[in-house]
């Protein structure tokens, strides 16, 4: 999760974790909104990444550092 989009901007911030209240209050754009606000109400942390990057999905399936996360 980035401050602001690093396609457009390349000084955008990368996140390596956020609160819920972090994202509502800066406004950033995780996922649909219905889905966040689940997640949000049963205080389920997200880890947000780069789905083609290879080897990321095992990588978070072992608890190692990816992307970004987001918790309660």
């Amino acid at each position: 999760i980035y401050d602001s989009d690093p396609e457009k901007n390349p000084k955008a911030k990368r996140f390596n974790s956020v609160t819920y209240l972090d994202c509502l209050q800066k406004q950033l754009r995780v996922m649909d909104s219905t889905a966040f606000s689940l997640c949000l109400d049963n205080k389920m942390p997200i880890v947000v990444f780069d789905l083609f990057k290879p080897h990321n999905i095992r990588n978070v399936v072992l608890g190692k550092k990816v992307g970004t996360l987001v918790k309660a």
